[in-house]
């Protein structure tokens, strides 16, 4: 298959999707809906949606059957980077290649439409949905919240913020890798999974690739910081550095980071042999997901 091609089509078809869950209005909430959507269309791979939507094919299912998902996830996504950049926390002036949500709208209006992103990822979540039973999607809600919450990408969060300056342990940056990112990105495949009418067997092989592919999209983040560039990667570089962050290079060194995300690719790949042709997406994805340059 044709990565690339794969991967752009993909991203139209979520894109179009985005734009009818996220309509432009008037009246008094049109500044924070702009600014909502300011950050959901500044650009970006959409990786979680598309793992998602590869996660269904992969099981036998239809894209479709994920898509508003897929939505979801990608505005939570979004919501975590919003309040990621804002002056509390990492301080950010750019992303995807453009100035902060912060930095257009203000830090009150930015921390707002995190806020509603986060929430109305939530109403379409519990939509009912014709395509599975209640309790498959109480069980992709739970899968969603889990990954969101506290034992998820806002606990990695905060390990993230208490690390800074120490003299961190490969296991302190593995907590925060999994829980800051590899939450959102498993959830995503299971939730994936879940929406293609996957069977338990499936589900614990799709869980074990996003374990080691999610681990090794961040480690590869990781170095991006210290390997790319601003124009690259469309935002400030250098910057887990200069705040002493808990980073894969930092503890590990750079070598040795690099030898680690490969061995995660090749644990993650190794969980679709029974899948065949159908999983190829995943497999090629997390080929990407060590490799990319931005």
């Amino acid at each position: 298959m044709d990565l690339q091609k794969y991967l752009l089509k993909q991203q139209q078809y979520i894109e179009s999707a985005l734009q009818e869950v996220l309509p432009q209005i008037e009246g008094p909430t049109a500044q924070l809906l702009k600014a909502m959507r300011y950050s959901v269309f500044a650009g970006g791979k959409r990786l979680r949606p598309i793992l998602m939507l590869a996660a269904c094919e992969a099981v036998g299912g239809e894209s479709q059957q994920a898509l508003k998902s897929a939505c979801a996830l990608e505005m939570i996504h979004t919501y975590s980077l919003i309040h990621d950049d804002l002056p509390a926390m990492d301080d950010d002036n750019f992303r995807r290649g453009v100035p902060t949500n912060h930095k257009v709208f203000g830090d009150a209006i930015a921390i707002l439409a995190g806020d509603g992103l986060l929430t109305e990822a939530f109403c379409l979540l519990s939509q009912p949905d014709q395509a599975f039973g209640a309790q498959t999607q109480l069980q992709i809600i739970n899968i969603a919240a889990t990954a969101s919450g506290w034992n998820g990408m806002v606990g990695g969060q905060v390990a993230d913020m208490v690390a800074e300056g120490q003299d961190n342990s490969i296991a302190t940056v593995d907590f925060i890798h999994k829980h800051k990112t590899g939450a959102l990105i498993l959830a995503s495949l299971q939730i994936g999974a879940l929406c293609g009418g996957s069977n338990p067997e499936q589900l614990k092989h799709i869980s074990d690739f996003g374990h080691s592919a999610g681990l090794a999209f961040q480690i590869a983040d990781d170095l991006l910081d210290i390997e790319s560039s601003q124009e690259q990667l469309g935002k400030d570089i250098g910057r887990d550095q200069q705040r002493g962050k808990a980073t894969y290079p930092a503890v590990a060194g750079v070598d040795e980071s690099h030898r680690r995300a490969e061995q995660l690719h090749a644990q993650a790949i190794t969980q679709l042999d029974s899948f065949g042709d159908a999983a190829e997406p995943l497999r090629q994805i997390s080929a990407y997901i060590i490799n990319r340059k931005q």
